[in-house]
């Protein structure tokens, strides 16, 4: 009896606000006002950082109507997010009172355009969710060997031979012996945004307080850029260019012209603080015997090829902090060296995080054990084919991402990413993101010890029904089978 009343006293939003108080009654006069904030809460947005009381609000509803106080716009688009939640979810605005702030500074998502590509109307779409979900980064990752989707007019070969491919879908293309097509030929698959669109899609993010984060790949996943520009490949000691490698020349000089000049025009598109460099599961196999890579050892007194990577990182660093940037990379970046100012993101694992965190680097914490919401949600004779283990909801809804051993502060928030070989179309991304995404908005919003699942789930499946009536394809909560429902991430032995 006490949980159910507790459950029937909980505010059906998410994430779960900070602090409430759920009153007598519904508001029948929904007029909002916006008020100069008064000491009450002034004095307790005194004691929240910085980036909390850009976004802190306290949300007064009661029989009269409603008020806002803020310190910012930010604050007061947060608020109005919950009303929006609140009337969505409920049919009606109950009667309370809501002091609200952020847990974390970086609350993301991470969407791969290289490997399937989507289009501007599927983006927006994500950014309206995030946006009620108060979610606050937009990582767009724009190029991979799979494809180039970002326009360039210094290196216009990038989209004009790599922007379309042989192959609707990723093992489509792999199966095909991973041919490029050139726009309009028959078969072609693909496609890229213009700069107008991607500004386009920054200043809509931006309206509802969405900074893009765009990715530029290097050195690895990088195949597409030597097909279409075989200066940056390396090369064989008998002069013949290393066809089709994956990671891109960090000894021949062509690599670092082209980077910059893309870099340039990708910072003229993004005012985002941060620039992601990727960075990760360059196989350096090229490099062993490559003259260029050779030539850059010897002129830098390495004995080992990994020390390459670590060049072209910190070069790449040093020169979009000239830009008055700062980069952020997989945590693979960390293993070779890179400034302080650099930020790590911690996939493989938590490991990453730990570690940059206690050598001074700010750490986003994505780890594909919790985070990779490309991976099986379910069951994997129920659902669509995919990769990895089982990341139920309520796995990804129990991951806290600040442990002991890192160092206090460091973190900067928690992000999902979804990755897309095996998700070709804009319906099969949302069948992954929601309702997981909702878990991942909790964490990173709510304080850790107000997180309780089974409110949560609750809330969710409320929630799932107001995603659908907007025209979101979901996965089934009703239909999760008990394995998932456990929150034990296996998959049972065959």
């Amino acid at each position: 009896m006490i949980f159910t009343a507790l459950l029937s006293a909980m505010l059906n939003i998410i994430p779960a606000p900070v602090d409430y108080t759920v009153g007598q009654g519904v508001c029948a006069e929904e007029k909002v006002t916006v008020q100069n904030y008064g000491s009450a809460f002034k004095r307790a947005a005194a004691k929240l950082e910085d980036f909390q009381k850009k976004e802190a609000y306290r949300l007064t509803i009661d029989g009269r109507g409603i008020k806002i106080e803020a310190l910012t716009k930010e604050g007061v688009f947060r608020a109005r997010t919950t009303l929006e939640q609140l009337k969505a979810c409920s049919g009606e605005l109950p009667c309370c009172v809501i002091f609200d702030y952020p847990r974390f500074r970086h609350r993301g998502l991470m969407l791969d355009e290289s490997r399937s590509f989507k289009g501007v109307e599927f983006i927006k779409k994500q950014i309206d969710a995030m946006a009620l979900l108060k979610l606050n980064v937009l990582h767009l990752h724009l190029d991979d060997s799979a494809g180039w989707r970002i326009e360039s007019e210094a290196y216009p070969n990038l989209t004009g031979m790599t922007a379309w491919r042989h192959g609707w879908d990723y093992f489509a293309w792999e199966r095909g012996g991973y041919k490029f097509a050139a726009p309009g030929e028959p078969g072609a698959a693909g496609g890229f945004y213009s700069k107008a669109e991607l500004k386009d899609i920054v200043a809509y993010a931006s309206e509802r307080y969405i900074t893009v984060i765009p990715e530029i790949e290097m050195p690895g996943h990088s195949m597409e850029v030597g097909y279409a520009y075989p200066g940056v490949l390396c090369v064989h000691p008998n002069g013949k260019v290393h066809r089709g490698a994956w990671d891109l020349c960090p000894g021949s000089e062509a690599t670092f012209t082209l980077l910059e000049a893309v870099l340039d025009e990708v910072m003229d598109i993004f005012p985002s603080k941060f620039i992601h460099i990727g960075g990760d599961e360059a196989t350096m196999k090229t490099w062993r015997e490559c003259i260029n890579c050779q030539k850059r050892m010897e002129q830098e007194g390495y004995t080992d090829v990994k020390q390459l990577q670590g060049y072209l990182v910190r070069r790449i660093e040093a020169f979009v902090r000239s830009r008055g940037r700062r980069v952020i990379g997989w945590d693979e970046i960390l293993e070779t060296g890179v400034p302080k100012d650099a930020v790590i993101q911690s996939w493989r694992g938590i490991s990453g995080g730990i570690k940059a965190s206690q050598a001074g680097h700010d750490v986003v914490m994505s780890p594909s054990t919790h985070c990779y919401f490309n991976y099986y949600q379910d069951l994997i004779r129920k659902e669509p084919a995919a990769c990895g283990e089982l990341v139920s909801l309520r796995f990804a809804y129990g991951y806290e991402p600040v442990t002991d051993d890192m160092a206090a502060g460091r973190i900067l928030g928690v992000q999902a990413n979804l990755w897309c070989e095996y998700i070709p179309t804009p319906s099969h991304a949302e069948y992954m993101l929601y309702p997981r995404l909702f878990a991942l908005a909790e964490t990173a919003w709510t304080p850790a010890e107000e997180k309780e699942y089974f409110g949560f789930r609750k809330r969710a499946r409320s929630l799932l029904d107001v995603f659908r009536s907007r025209g979101y394809n979901t996965f089934d909560m009703d239909t999760e089978s008990d394995l998932a429902r456990s929150g034990k991430q296996r998959f049972p032995s065959k």
